[in-house]
């Protein structure tokens, strides 16, 4: 599941006994007891229920040692007054005694006064990868829209595991991974296909050599054990939740293993849960949906055209694309942007509306004659060593948890077949977003089985907000959670497509989520929003 870049993950789419247990929860008054297995029907039998175990163990022993804050390391850059810790977790939860890994976590207070404080509020940015460190810099910041749910909670971010300052891991060299230019994603025959082979059977070696003993446990089940320990840890009889893009599907596992550990959840740009569609088919899913995305973005070009003179129809902005990407193909823009490289830049405008007009800006400037505002805009830094390695980082992580989350096919003839079909009228994502995924092909660790999403005892209501043109996360995911989730209620925003949609300014959405957040309630019946403001050149 492709993430926000290639240069940054190259987004939304990338693991005792019973007595012992009884006897550590009994005493951990702020750990409630951890379902003993999922709501599953599917027979993942004793793995499943030695790993809850390993998660009430870890839980309640994070709830008896609570966090140390202190003031974060200046290399975080993190401002005051936000606090830095860690919490300790098994790498395995099945052997919860054995190897241990610290998750990084920060926090800034709820502004209100004590009364209003309603206790914490985690937060997952998706990825898999993504840090979110930076959630409680929406405090920081004074962002409007979150202003009245900052009064009532404290703001809590993490690295999950593998991420970041959380025992991170990694697949090949930062500065190899991020130079450019990269070999043309659409592969123009038989060798071409050869060699990205190749290039992909190399990487999940890399990620096995450099990170193999904890591949087997970069799985989003132990992300989601982890996040009950960090519920634990801070003290937190139930968890508070909001999760975006990948964050979803977070969300979707937690509320399926641990349902009585819920008190709200936010789930904003949802990962469609289905177990057939975890991780190959949402990815092809995805590239029908960036397309049309794509498309929509071109038509809002081809509107402005006083503003860019890129062409007034789509097909005219369509056509300077070609150009432009044939251009890059037949020599590298400053020697190092190639087509892969102008897809990782231009693939922020499907993704985000923010980013519609300075994408648009910098092709106009390029088409009219100035090919360095594009060179700076999509090359990659190599003095950023610091910012390539966090690349690395993210892209190592997204590929263990999707590779080893479920089963891929390990037949290049099933890849082949499926990506050539859908490339002939979804040519802008295809290809690269097969490159990208094909380690998951030749994974050198075991492929799980999904878990199966649905709702336990005990689950409360679950907010869902979700664009209706959503490239990262097609909209029938967010109306799938919701026929698994009983209870939960549905937002979407109409003829909208930007994806995260609780960050964006629409009081129709936002009062929705800040009512939900502070009361728990939400409306008798789904709710359909207009759209957010379009970008204005």
């Amino acid at each position: 599941m492709r993430k926000s870049s290639i240069r940054r993950r190259a987004t939304a789419f990338g693991t005792a006994g019973a007595l012992v247990t009884a006897t550590l929860i009994a005493g951990a008054v702020s750990a409630p007891a951890a379902s003993a297995t999922p709501a599953d029907g599917h027979g993942h039998g004793r793995g499943w229920d030695r790993e809850a175990r390993g998660a009430a163990i870890a839980a309640a022993r994070a709830a008896r040692a609570g966090i140390d804050w202190e003031d974060c390391a200046a290399d975080w850059n993190l401002p005051k007054p936000i606090q830095c810790g860690y919490v300790t977790v098994p790498m395995d939860y099945a052997k919860p005694y054995g190897k241990q890994i610290k998750l990084a976590v920060d926090r800034i207070g709820n502004t209100g006064t004590r009364s209003e404080r309603q206790g914490a509020l985690i937060y997952n940015p998706g990825g898999p990868g993504g840090s979110g460190l930076r959630f409680p810099a929406r405090v920081t910041s004074k962002s409007a829209v979150w202003a009245n749910t900052a009064k009532a909670y404290d703001f809590v971010g993490f690295d999950p595991r593998g991420v970041g300052h959380s025992a991170p891991i990694s697949c090949v060299d930062p500065q190899e991974f991020v130079k450019a230019p990269k070999a043309d994603p659409v592969p123009g025959s038989e060798a071409d296909k050869r060699a990205q082979r190749k290039l992909a059977r190399e990487y999940a070696e890399g990620c096995f050599e450099r990170s193999g003993e904890m591949l087997p446990h970069m799985t989003t089940p132990n992300t989601a054990r982890d996040l009950d320990v960090i519920r634990a840890a801070l003290g937190e009889r139930k968890l508070n939740y909001l999760g975006v893009s990948y964050g979803t599907y977070l969300g979707a596992v937690y509320g399926t293993l641990f349902p009585d550990h819920v008190r709200r959840m936010v789930v904003d740009s949802v990962v469609n849960p289905s177990r057939d569609k975890i991780w190959y088919q949402a990815n092809l899913d995805q590239d029908v949906a960036f397309e049309g995305r794509w498309k929509d973005w071109q038509d809002w070009v081809a509107a402005n055209d006083a503003a860019y003179h890129l062409g007034d129809t789509r097909a005219e902005v369509q056509d300077q694309w070609l150009k432009l990407r044939a251009a890059a193909a037949k020599e590298p823009l400053g020697g190092v942007v190639g087509p892969a490289e102008l897809i990782s830049f231009f693939q922020s405008a499907p993704y985000y509306d923010s980013a519609w007009v300075p994408t648009a800006e910098i092709f106009s400037k390029y088409v009219a004659g100035d090919t360095q505002a594009l060179v700076d805009a999509a090359a990659p830094d190599l003095s950023d060593t610091a910012g390539n390695a966090s690349a690395e980082n993210g892209n190592a992580v997204y590929t263990a948890v999707e590779c080893t989350d479920a089963k891929w096919p390990a037949n290049w003839r099933t890849w082949d077949r499926d990506n050539t079909r859908l490339h002939r009228d979804h040519p802008f994502m295809t290809w690269a977003n097969a490159w990208m995924n094909l380690p998951c092909a030749t994974w050198p660790v075991k492929q799980q089985t999904p878990l199966n999403v649905k709702t336990g005892k005990g689950l409360p209501p679950v907010l869902i907000v979700q664009s209706e043109r959503d490239a990262a996360t097609p909209y029938e995911g967010a109306v799938e959670l919701h026929q698994r989730f009983r209870g939960s209620r549905l937002i979407t925003e109409r003829d909208a497509g930007s994806h995260g949609v609780t960050g964006l300014v629409n009081p129709c959405v936002n009062d929705r989520v800040d009512t939900y957040l502070l009361t728990g309630r939400t409306d008798a019946r789904d709710v359909t929003c207009a759209p957010h403001a379009t970008p204005k050149p």
